[in-house]
C-alpha cells in the first residue's frame, strides 16, 4: 500500500457557469486534470486588483480634458482666436494626465 503525499482534501462549491468557465480556461491551457489545474492556480495564480490608486482620478482628468478641448475648439471656431490661457490650461491638464499615467504604471509594475 502506498502513502499519498497529498493527504489533505479541500472542497468548494461553484455554479454551473463557474464550472464552465473553469473548464474553458483548462481547455485553453490544454489540460484535462482539474485537480492539477486548480492546485496550480491556487498556489501560483495571481489576483489582479483593479482598484489602482489614481485610476479614477485619471479617468476624471481625461473627461475634463476632453470637455475643455471641446470648449476651446468651439471658442476658436467662433472667434477665430486661440488664447494663451487656454493653451496653458491644456498644457497643465496634459502634465497632470502624464503624471497620473506614470503613477498607474508604477503601481502596475509593483504587481509583477
Amino acid at each position: 500500500m502506498t502513502t499519498r503525499s497529498r493527504n489533505i482534501k479541500l472542497e468548494f462549491w461553484v455554479t454551473e457557469q463557474e464550472r464552465a468557465m473553469i473548464e474553458e480556461k483548462m481547455a485553453q491551457l490544454g489540460t484535462r486534470n482539474m485537480s492539477a489545474y486548480l492546485r496550480k492556480m491556487a498556489i501560483d495564480g495571481c489576483i489582479v486588483n483593479p482598484d489602482i490608486p489614481g485610476l479614477k482620478e485619471m479617468v476624471s482628468l481625461l473627461r475634463r480634458s476632453g470637455n475643455n478641448l471641446n470648449q476651446f475648439a468651439r471658442r476658436a471656431h467662433e472667434t477665430g482666436r486661440i488664447y494663451d490661457a487656454d493653451i496653458e490650461d491644456i498644457k497643465q491638464n496634459q502634465e497632470r494626465l502624464w503624471q497620473a499615467a506614470s503613477d498607474i504604471l508604477t503601481a502596475l509594475a509593483k504587481l509583477g
